[in-house]
């Protein structure tokens, strides 16, 4: 089906790592276009590896929007030998990326990938996705461009829902999360991003009580956990704070309803 879904009657066919991305490319690109989703939703880009049926629409695919999540390392030398036709072109371009928090998976100097959870972001991103579709697909130039910039008011729209939202709260504010994929939205409305990075494995007590005091201090308001990960350990933080425990991922396809909802969750 994924295959079938991406090549009925599309004049140009792409694909992206990411959800956020794939909803970019259908903004812009409608019926125009068929794309190909890497990693879905609820699946962690770390230990991602593509299916047989990817792999197959990926031989035919035109263009490829990378965004620097972990497996494009590993994969996209790999599918470039498979499709020597294939454009990789970096969604991200022109983006100021952030200092990843360190962690015991993101050591040194790393930059944090999960750039599309900031709408300035998002913005540049669809540019560049925009403008490679239309010099790729010159016919359909104007109906590209109609699609996006339609696609920034949705953003401007999103954007205003999201500061109304955190306008009830004080500037600031910490949420703590088990894995460190919030920066650039913390940064764009002025929150602290507190990070634990576990994703289900043990830790010591001493380190727990060391996390719950952090916490204490930050004044933590909830606990976000990534649905594809244990919450245990996020019950167990949550319990000695007294805050609220939220399932939600960066990785959804419906971007702005996402960003509202993360925003709605750190005001409760």
């Amino acid at each position: 089906m994924l295959i079938l879904t991406f090549y009925v009657e599309a004049n140009l066919n792409i694909a992206v790592s990411i959800g956020p991305q794939k909803e970019i490319v259908q903004k812009i690109g409608k019926e125009k276009v068929g794309v190909v989703l890497m990693v879905n939703s609820g699946a962690s880009p770390h230990s991602y590896e593509p299916k047989a049926n990817q792999m197959i629409a990926l031989s035919k695919a035109k263009l490829y929007f990378s965004v620097g999540v972990e497996f494009e390392h590993v994969w996209l030398g790999r599918f470039k030998a498979q499709n020597k036709n294939l454009l990789i072109i970096d969604s991200t371009k022109g983006i100021v990326k952030i200092p990843m928090i360190e962690t015991h998976q993101h050591k040194g100097n790393s930059l944090d990938p999960h750039v599309w959870t900031s709408p300035k972001n998002m913005k540049l991103m669809a540019k560049n996705i925009y403008e490679n579709m239309a010099k790729n697909d010159t016919k359909n130039y104007e109906f590209y461009k109609a699609n996006y910039l339609n696609f920034l008011k949705e953003i401007d729209m999103t954007d205003k829902k999201i500061r109304l939202i955190l306008s009830k709260i004080p500037k600031n504010s910490s949420f703590l999360v088990f894995h460190p994929s919030w920066g650039y939205f913390a940064k764009e409305y002025g929150l602290n991003q507190v990070s634990i990075e576990v994703e289900g494995k043990s830790i010591a007590p001493k380190a727990l009580v060391s996390i719950i005091e952090q916490s204490k201090k930050a004044k933590v308001r909830v606990i976000i956990v990534q649905p594809e990960f244990s919450d245990k350990m996020a019950q167990s933080v949550a319990k000695a704070l007294n805050v609220k425990i939220y399932k939600i991922s960066t990785m959804s396809q419906n971007w702005g309803l996402n960003l509202v909802n993360f925003a709605t969750m750190i005001s409760q």
